[in-house]
């Protein structure tokens, strides 16, 4: 490849800053060019809406507006910034009058204001203001809880938010939504899902990449949700995924297959869940892992009566759906489904299985007479909601036959009305 093209264009880039030197140098002496001058302190042109004393607080649910005064000068920029970096957004009136907030100002925040003007004779002005504005009461505040606890998980776990407050209305819910940051190492898409009022899942549009960093944080505090309802502080949240684990139990064949980053690596006989009892279908998540359990009929209401120290167990549902040891359905392995909906296999692999998954993994059954895997209420059903249904979730999805997300207008910057 010839890069004679690039070394001409640097030539001549040279070439030209030669010719101009003598420019140069004359537009370092002013040469009468007012934007040539440093800023002159705009602080006469200027006023503000915040307190002039700063012992006191700023009112966040008033708008912050930066007025020009008097008839010889403009505002050309505003910038407003939280000490955490946060953009406040505005309008600038088309004759530079005017600069007015156009999203409500955090609560108990440092702000600060840079406003760019210019003279009638076109010099450039400029002019930095700092206000607080007052904290709210503990009353008005909406906790944030994050999950799951920081540690290692397969690449299946969903990022939970349980709220302390319940927030129905859409506006709100994007408020929420936008200041909950969730992004991993290495990158990949995703998005948050409205369980209820108080709940939100995220995960990946596909599983979590393997041995990749979750970082989760938040930008509530302080922010406005609705009227009296604003954002207390969360404490951010970061985990790690290991080897992709996948279990499918094909039911009907009455056999499990084990794979690791997409590779078998083992495969073993199991029996599950009997007519009447027929374990679900769909994609489950690893809950936990307990080393013996109690199972009677009781638990499910099985008119048959059993009572069993059961060993080994992996938990997939929060109603009692376990991979697990069961020795004593041995002759019924790879052959036949005897169980009450759990997927039961020898002791041995058993043991295996519970040694190789950690929560986070993920368990699949196909071919089951049993109803689907709930997407919700029992445990993480997460992954058997379609990715387009999964985005109709998000308060902040702008269009739902594209899929792109609403702008957000914290990170705007200001512009003419």
């Amino acid at each position: 490849m010839s890069h004679s093209p690039r070394i001409r264009t640097v030539l001549s880039c040279t070439l030209l800053v030669v010719a101009l030197g003598a420019g140069t140098t004359a537009c370092g002496d002013g040469g009468g060019d007012p934007l040539s001058a440093a800023p002159y302190d705009a602080a006469s042109q200027v006023a503000y809406n915040g307190p002039a004393d700063s012992d006191r607080k700023a009112d966040p649910d008033k708008p912050l507006e930066v007025t020009a005064r008097g008839r010889d000068g403009r505002i050309t920029d505003v910038t407003a910034t939280d000490a955490t970096g946060r953009y406040v957004a505005g309008e600038l009136s088309a004759d530079g009058t005017r600069w007015r907030s156009t999203a409500p100002l955090a609560a108990g925040a440092r702000y600060t204001v840079r406003v760019s003007t210019e003279d009638g004779k076109g010099s450039p002005g400029r002019k930095v203001l700092r206000f607080d504005t007052a904290a709210p009461s503990a009353k008005e505040l909406l906790k944030v809880t994050l999950g799951p606890a920081a540690g290692k998980y397969g690449v299946g776990q969903p990022v939970t938010a349980k709220l302390g407050t319940p927030v129905k209305d859409k506006k709100a819910r994007a408020v929420v939504e936008r200041a909950l940051k969730v992004r991993s190492e290495p990158a990949t898409q995703g998005s948050w899902h409205w369980v209820d009022d108080t709940t939100l899942h995220y995960r990946p549009k596909e599983y979590w990449p393997a041995n990749a960093t979750v970082h989760v944080h938040s930008t509530l505090e302080g922010v406005k949700v609705a009227d009296r309802l604003r954002g207390a502080a969360v404490a951010p949240l970061r985990f790690t995924t290991g080897d992709k684990i996948v279990a499918v139990t094909d039911a009907a064949a009455h056999w499990m297959k084990v794979y690791r980053n997409d590779k078998e690596i083992h495969s073993m006989p199991v029996t599950t869940g009997r007519p009447g009892y027929a374990t679900r279908n769909g994609i489950k998540v690893v809950l936990g892992k307990e080393h013996v359990v109690r199972m009677t009929s009781r638990s499910i209401g099985a008119a048959d009566f059993y009572d069993k120290m059961v060993y080994y167990a992996t938990r997939v549902t929060d109603s009692g759906e376990y991979v697990h040891a069961a020795p004593w359905s041995a002759a019924s392995h790879g052959v036949a489904n005897t169980s009450h909906g759990c997927t039961g296999m020898s002791t041995g692999n058993a043991a295996w299985f519970f040694q190789t998954v950690r929560p986070g993994d993920l368990v699949q059954v196909v071919n089951s007479a049993g109803a689907g895997m709930d997407h919700f209420g029992n445990g993480y059903g997460d992954w058997n909601v379609p990715w387009a249904a999964w985005r109709k979730g998000s308060a902040l999805l702008a269009d739902p036959k594209t899929g792109r997300d609403a702008p957000d207008p914290a990170r705007l910057r200001p512009r003419p009305a």
